[in-house]
């Protein structure tokens, strides 16, 4: 028979449940203010639903009536400067914060809404209505509310999507040199969602000050927790990372609060997350004022029997055992808050005076419809004044060097300059710069900035994403191939993408994503996509993509400087190409100026990348008189119109260049935005050179079959040339 001996986990996992002595022992100020908190919350969210039923709230209306306990009872120690950041149910994490940071918790329990109170409550109610005063200007609604100032940093309407987000204002918390910490709530959908699991690796691997905050609702919409984990106890999850865990009654808020002042002591102190896992109950159904008995999943039985456990209730008997007040204060208390919503309702919505005992918006307080894309990224103000410099036109000092080389000199140059900047990404800080030489020598100068990252991009780009948000790092993430970016498409584009827009379009979000093309490799269908089309269609990121390690630094330098989400994309058969640069590192290309390779006269050909170069020898083997245009800037907001229209009204054909799949193209976007804008010019349709349907194979016949080279941009242009009726 075999030995056996027991392994325990070597992270704690404990149950916490208070005592009558832990409310005797509790600071009478803070069980007053948890009170007034409850009170607060409960009313507002009455509210909601009131106005919901009357067709008022556009959208969802995820109630929390039920788990403000979990909420207030986490939140109300916490610091105006710790982060919280929570889920599409999240007005009571929201409102926890909002109403913590204008009182810092403490309540005159006779008089519970002050002029702050008041303001918080308008001003939430107004963005749940997708009014102009919300805090996010109505775009966030229900699902994204956000205040910084209060370190709410967002709530989330995808399922653990805030989570990785969430790591990253912790990290930079650590790394900033505070005692600050960040919470992220989520449910118990999201335990098992893998944003979530990767972020507690990451978290746990790095020591970062970061509480993960399970409200274990026992529902993910109608499905019970039991039918979809083998381990129902959902704060078991922490030992299997190394992080202790706390499982506590959610409808407790003191046993809430003194497990969240235990790990919350870890966190500041530096010894890495915590896990907490609260039960809780939602009284209502998923969405709207109905209970889920109404729809036949939970029984009135089981509904009754949390009912009974109501956090309210709880706390107000506690307090009057104590005799910290009165049941006249207490019933006060409950009318202060209810009062007070009355009064915030009847600012924002008005009898309808078309339809009789109705009520209506006000219609003064919905954002002008001119607002709708506005901060979708910023006016890159940020650029006034730096020094730029066009390769195409420098006479001055060179040095000579590969294409990669200057990827990771212009990089350690800005790092050198900028102690905010840190470079995330697998591998970074191994093999002597990455697996081409990309990050040469930063590890070694930059050791605490270079951080090399488990094999989870959701975690990871959203770690980075968190960190920009924050404001005091500049993250460089590193995807090795693009068609990773599939992996953490949540974390691209509904989260990096989208913050600034959906949280009210002020928010910076300095992220720069790096990453390299590498068709022809032999790296196959799941390694080789060109980003490009993707990108350039999805709404916040900023797109570069040179042709030249000349361009490479000017367009790096000024994707550092940017406070938008900037992709870099690179291309790895101008990795070894030796070239002359600048000496000087710290020139900037001017955003949203493309490039003029070869003037020309037949025919205005658009590329990127190592297209570029197969285009300059497609146009010398056949003799076609093109203007050959490195377009540089591929995103919408910051293409170069101003050169490609000069070029098309003196050509008037237009073939555009791309060396990869159809399903991806730029192209596709392009084409259609030129015959839009200069049909009257083109003399015959948009001609395009791209890649086949297929995604390059293994094998290196079929590999080259499906991507584009010169002998491609050759036939592309004898077809302009055809359609021109010239040969």
């Amino acid at each position: 028979m075999p030995n056996r001996s027991r392994l325990d986990p070597a992270a704690e996992w404990v149950r916490l449940e208070t005592t009558p002595e832990d409310w005797k022992a509790a600071d009478p100020a803070l069980l007053t203010g948890m009170l007034a908190e409850l009170h607060l919350i409960r009313a507002f969210e009455e509210t909601v639903l009131e106005l919901a039923g009357e067709g008022l709230v556009h959208g969802p209306a995820h109630s929390s009536i039920g788990q403000e306990g979990g909420a207030v009872g986490s939140i109300i120690g916490l610091r105006s400067a710790d982060g919280v950041n929570g889920s599409h149910r999240g007005h009571h994490q929201f409102l926890a914060k909002a109403l913590t940071h204008v009182t810092q918790g403490r309540f005159d329990v006779d008089a519970i809404v002050s002029g702050e109170v008041d303001t918080v409550l308008q001003r939430t109610l107004a963005e749940i209505l997708g009014l102009a005063q919300g805090y996010c200007r109505g775009r966030g609604g229900s699902m994204h509310l956000q205040w910084f100032e209060a370190g709410a940093l967002g709530t989330n309407a995808i399922v653990g999507g805030g989570v990785p987000m969430g790591a990253g204002n912790a990290w930079a918390q650590r790394h900033a040199g505070t005692s600050d910490l960040t919470i992220s709530y989520f449910g118990d959908g999201a335990v098992n969602i893998g944003s979530v699991l990767e972020t507690m690796n990451l978290a746990a691997a790095w020591h970062l000050p970061f509480g993960f905050f399970i409200e274990n609702n026992l529902y993910a919409v109608s499905t019970e927790v039991h039918e979809v984990t083998g381990e129902p106890r959902l704060s078991g999850r922490g030992p299997g990372f190394g992080i202790p865990a706390w499982q506590v009654d959610g409808m407790d808020p003191l046993a809430v609060h003194l497990a969240t002042e235990e790990a919350a002591a870890r966190m500041r102190a530096g010894d890495g997350p915590a896990v907490i896992e609260a039960e809780v109950y939602r009284f209502f159904h998923q969405n709207g004022p109905y209970p889920g008995s109404a729809f036949g999943y939970r029984s009135k039985d089981e509904e009754q029997t949390w009912r009974d456990r109501d956090p309210i209730a709880r706390t107000t008997r506690e307090l009057l055992e104590l005799g910290i007040l009165s049941q006249a204060q207490a019933d006060a208390a409950r009318e202060q808050a209810v009062q007070a919503m009355r009064d915030v309702a009847s600012r924002l919505v008005e009898p309808d005076p078309e339809q009789d005992g109705k009520r209506r918006i006000r219609p003064d307080l919905w954002p002008d419809p001119a607002f709708v894309d506005v901060g979708i990224r910023g006016d890159a103000s940020e650029l006034d004044g730096v020094p730029t410099l066009e390769p195409l036109e420098y006479e001055g000092e060179t040095r000579t060097g590969r294409f990669v080389d200057s990827v990771a000199g212009v990089m350690h140059h800005r790092m050198e300059q900028d102690d905010r900047i840190v470079v995330l990404g697998e591998d970074v800080h191994r093999l002597n710069g990455g697996t081409n030489g990309a990050t040469k020598g930063l590890a070694k100068d930059f050791p605490d900035r270079v951080l090399g990252t488990p094999i989870s991009e959701n975690a990871f780009v959203g770690l980075g994403g968190g960190m920009a948000l924050d404001g005091r790092f500049r993250p460089v993430v590193e995807f090795m191939y693009p068609d990773f970016l599939w992996v953490a498409a949540d974390q691209v584009f509904n989260q990096i993408g989208k913050a600034r827009h959906m949280f009210g379009g002020e928010n910076p979000v300095p992220l720069v994503l790096r990453t390299k093309v590498a068709m022809g490799s032999g790296y196959g269908s799941q390694h080789l996509m060109d980003p490009a089309g993707v990108f350039a269609t999805s709404v916040g990121w900023r797109v570069v993509a040179p042709s030249t390690a000349a361009d490479y630094i000017g367009l790096m330098n000024t994707a550092l400087d940017l406070q938008d989400p900037v992709l870099v994309i690179e291309h790895i058969d101008l990795y070894p190409l030796t070239e002359q640069t600048p000496t000087d590192l710290d020139y900037r290309l001017p955003l949203g100026k493309a490039a003029i390779r070869r003037a020309g006269e037949d025919v205005t050909v658009l590329s990127y990348l190592s297209m570029v170069r197969h285009s300059l020898e497609a146009v010398e083997q056949t003799g076609v008189d093109a203007e050959v245009v490195d377009l540089r800037w591929l995103d919408r907001a910051s293409i170069d119109w101003d050169t490609i229209g000069e070029s098309i009204r003196k050509t008037n054909a237009v073939l555009i260049v791309e060396q990869g799949a159809q399903g991806t193209s730029y192209g596709g976007w392009l084409a259609d935005e030129i015959q839009r804008r200069y049909f009257d010019w083109l003399d015959q349709p948009v001609q395009r050179v791209t890649g086949s349907e297929a995604s390059p194979s293994i094998s290196k016949v079929l590999e080259r079959a499906a991507i584009a080279r010169t002998e491609e941009v050759v036939a592309g242009l004898e077809r302009v040339v055809a359609g021109m009726g010239q040969r």
